[in-house]
């Protein structure tokens, strides 16, 4: 019966994909095999962008019409039509391939379960190129007189007697994964980077961090963690983890060196980067630089009214490290998000007697298994090439209404924590729209925490909990109250975020190019991360970051776009 099913489904798909590429060939009325809510998500292969339409199948039939897509066909080995569920919805899902003038494209169509003619969503994405695919195994010279490979990566690293096509400013897995894909695809490619050693970025982050999602997530391409590894990965296994991931790959990295910025030349289409490498300035000819320095790069210091006055020591979250000099001393922390309930716990943990200051309602979602109900789709499949596909082939609209569906559910399971949580006076947030933790992450950068037991400390009377609008005014040694106590503090820890790229840009590059790439993060008017990997409005300028899942999976399209740039000069 199963067999029988899955060849109906086959059959199904096989059928609407050859109608497709009928239309296509003869100029038939594409806009027929789509529903009337459809949804469009490109990922470079047919638009040259990321880009998704929605609700408007004429538009879809325009641009695919354009595209000159062909040679489309049900993909022979990946994973076979099947039935799903997405976002409530009861549906059939087919991956499929094509071709392009560019290269070789994967797509996934999704009907819906009572309408398998017509196309709820499609996803197209530009998977190789013709002239340029990922060389996973590079071969090297037999001659015993010829430089072994040691010596070949010792020059490769120097780059000293040429320039880089691409520079990456910023060596943690969002730039390594860059140049992982660059290098891959035989693009010169250098990763710059001010810390002492590589990983640092992450070493030397405060001291209990650890992953809040479960591994399968966050494996990078090419190379999977050992299946030895704990399911939360703590701090320092990454940043060793990047250090082996730099020399297994062979990525050229420089560490201990600052980059103080660019200026490009509109008519030769390039740019002078200037390079300070533990003390020795360098000026490079680059085509591209990518901006891989995070969406937490520069601590925010918002203006606190009063906190002047205080004569502790203050810090912000991103400069925190150990707690255990503060045992028995009373800490304030600024914020409730991650950063601020992990800081808080690792105190309290060391002894220190902590109070935390809640400046707005935050989302809590226990760590397991409510928070990693949003990672469904990487438990539900074997390959991880399968998971990304699926995951991409989402759209935004749909995307929505299943974090709401979602948060719903984790909701009722994190009950109990909630009500324990308002009765201690916190202030709860459930996401925009009660979409929950994933778009404020795409959104803000934050406003979520995953509980890993700070929560029950707030709701025992562990860890003190006042609102920032409570607070009359810092003084020398805490803070007055409005309703006439004093709080003492010893330490303000600044849990309180990160300023926006924008802030980095202007002051490495000039306030006219940071306006001439516009907004960086968020969503953007066709429904995409915006000016994340994708051309911006600064020709040569690229950013990638985000969780080590979004590196993996759109550092491919950015890799693939400055591939096309490049193969055009």
């Amino acid at each position: 019966m199963l067999d029988t099913q899955n060849s109906h489904l086959a059959a199904n798909a096989d059928a609407w994909i050859d109608r497709l590429q009928a239309e296509l060939t003869g100029g038939g009325d594409l806009s027929s095999l789509l529903l009337e809510d459809c949804h469009w998500r490109d990922l470079v292969a047919l638009t040259g962008e990321l880009r998704t339409i929605s609700g408007d199948p004429g538009a879809v039939a325009v641009a695919w019409r354009a595209s000159g897509a062909r040679n489309l066909q049900r993909h022979p080995t990946r994973l076979p039509p099947t039935k799903a569920t997405r976002a409530g919805v009861d549906c059939i899902e087919a991956i499929f391939t094509f071709e392009t003038a560019d290269g070789h494209g994967e797509g996934l169509v999704r009907w819906k379960a009572d309408d398998p003619a017509r196309a709820w969503t499609i996803m197209t994405s530009l998977n190789r190129l013709h002239d340029a695919p990922e060389r996973v195994e590079p071969a090297y010279a037999r001659d015993v007189r010829a430089p072994n490979w040691a010596d070949q990566r010792e020059a490769a690293r120097a780059f000293a007697d040429r320039d880089p096509a691409v520079l990456v400013v910023g060596g943690g897995h969002a730039g390594l994964t860059i140049a992982a894909r660059l290098s891959a695809m035989g693009i010169d490619t250098l990763v710059v980077d001010r810390e002492k050693r590589i990983g640092d970025n992450w070493r030397l982050r405060y001291h209990n961090l650890k992953l809040h999602n479960q591994i399968r997530v966050n494996e990078m391409p090419f190379l999977p963690f050992p299946k030895t590894w704990p399911r939360y990965i703590p701090k320092d296994m990454i940043a060793n983890w990047l250090e082996f991931y730099t020399e297994a790959l062979e990525i050229n990295f420089w560490t201990e060196t600052s980059f103080d910025g660019a200026d490009w030349d509109e008519d030769a289409k390039v740019w002078t980067a200037r390079i300070d490498r533990n003390g020795e300035r360098r000026e490079m000819q680059v085509r591209h630089i990518v901006m891989a320095a995070s969406t937490s790069a520069v601590p925010k210091y918002p203006d606190i009214p009063t906190l002047n006055r205080f004569q502790g020591e203050k810090i912000h979250a991103a400069h925190f490290e150990v707690g255990e000099k503060w045992r028995g001393r009373p800490v304030m922390v600024l914020g409730t998000g991650t950063s601020s309930h992990d800081i808080s716990q690792h105190l309290h943990a060391h002894g220190a007697k902590v109070t935390m200051v809640q400046r707005s309602p935050t989302m809590i979602t226990n760590v397991e298994p409510s928070a990693q109900l949003y990672d469904g789709l990487y438990l539900d499949f074997d390959d991880i090439d399968d998971q990304d596909l699926i995951n991409i082939s989402i759209p935004f609209d749909v995307m929505v209404e299943a974090h709401k569906l979602l948060t719903k559910q984790v909701t009722e399971i994190d009950r109990e924590t909630l009500t324990g949580l308002e009765r201690a006076g916190f202030r709860l947030s459930y996401g925009e729209d009660g979409t929950g933790w994933p778009l404020l992450y795409r959104k803000r950068g934050g406003g979520y925490y995953f509980n890993i037991g700070c929560s029950e400390l707030i709701i025992d009377g562990e860890i003190d909990l006042i609102q920032y609008a409570d607070i009359q005014s810092f003084g020398s040694d805490g803070v007055q109250m409005s309703d006439g106590t004093h709080r003492p503090a010893e330490l303000v820890v600044m849990a309180t975020g990160y300023e926006t790229q924008g802030a980095m840009i202007a002051g490495l590059f000039g306030e006219a190019v940071r306006d001439r790439a516009g907004q960086v993060w968020g969503f953007n008017d066709v429904k995409e991360m915006a000016n994340m990997w994708t051309r911006t409005g600064q020709p040569g300028l690229w950013f990638t970051a985000g969780a080590f899942s979004q590196c993996r999976i759109y550092g491919k399209f950015l890799a693939l776009q400055i591939a096309l740039d490049l193969k055009s000069l």
